[in-house]
């Protein structure tokens, strides 16, 4: 049976005056892969920030409506956003290391929350690469600069750096569309392995991508939330005209 990981209700957004988001219900399944799909500025990756509140980065932003998660209002004043980033983490567009040793990124987080011991950080940097599938590729060089890495390994480096905080949900805006089909088929690996472990919502502008890797898919349009099931019946029998038209390349 299937466990329910974030629940958002009658969720608005605004960035000043516009309305970025209108009226999102939506429960996020626990231990599966969740995809957003929908034209540019539809608001998938404006959805998929104000899940872990990266948007209060922002002046001027707002909502109405409530993200439980825990039991919790992820808005609520009691929420320690830090907190809350290091359960929820982000994986971005473009591949972002720091300009830093492999080893440096990896720790990073985790000496910021407190880490000292140098056999502990060494076994966070062991499993976070493994989970991360580049432990194998990288162990001989874990001093050398991160920006020694092609593309693809940046990028599941940045995955790993989100994997040594201990997420429990892991957010990915986009993560393949700056990289080459070999290295997007090995994060597409990698996210059918992690699901395993956590929970993942992932923004992406192929719809084939979707339908490889997520047990769920949500369509959005003009802000709105216009479909939500399982992958296959939403590529197979989409309920909206609107849905359909989207898939079939009709438009967007």
């Amino acid at each position: 049976m299937s466990v329910e990981k974030i629940e958002v209700k009658d969720l608005d957004f605004y960035y000043g005056e516009f309305k970025a988001l209108m009226d999102i219900n939506i429960k996020i399944e626990e231990k599966k892969v969740t995809s957003f799909i929908g034209p540019s500025g539809c608001g998938k990756s404006t959805f998929i920030r104000v899940l872990n509140r990266m948007n209060d980065l922002i002046d001027e932003t707002r909502h109405t409506g409530e993200i439980i998660y825990e039991d919790k209002d992820i808005y609520n004043s009691q929420v320690d956003v830090v907190e809350l980033r290091k359960k929820i983490g982000m994986v971005f567009q473009k591949p972002n290391p720091f300009p830093k040793s492999i080893y440096e990124n990896i720790i990073f987080g985790p000496k910021r929350h407190g880490i000292k011991n140098k056999k502990e950080l060494d076994k966070i940097v062991e499993d976070s690469l493994k989970d991360a599938a580049l432990w194998e590729e990288v162990k001989d060089r874990l001093n050398s600069s991160a920006l020694s890495l092609s593309g693809g390994q940046q990028q599941r480096l940045c995955i790993a750096r989100a994997l040594a905080m201990k997420p429990d949900v892991l957010l990915m805006d986009e993560p393949t569309s700056a990289l080459d089909p070999i290295a997007t088929a090995k994060i597409e690996d990698l996210i059918e392995e992690l699901k395993n472990k956590y929970t993942i919502i992932i923004v992406t502008h192929s719809m084939q991508q979707a339908a490889r890797i997520s047990d769920n898919t949500a369509f959005f349009l003009m802000g709105r939330l216009i479909e939500y099931k399982e992958t296959s019946r939403i590529f197979s029998d989409p309920q909206d005209k609107r849905t359909e038209d989207y898939i079939t390349g009709r438009f967007g």
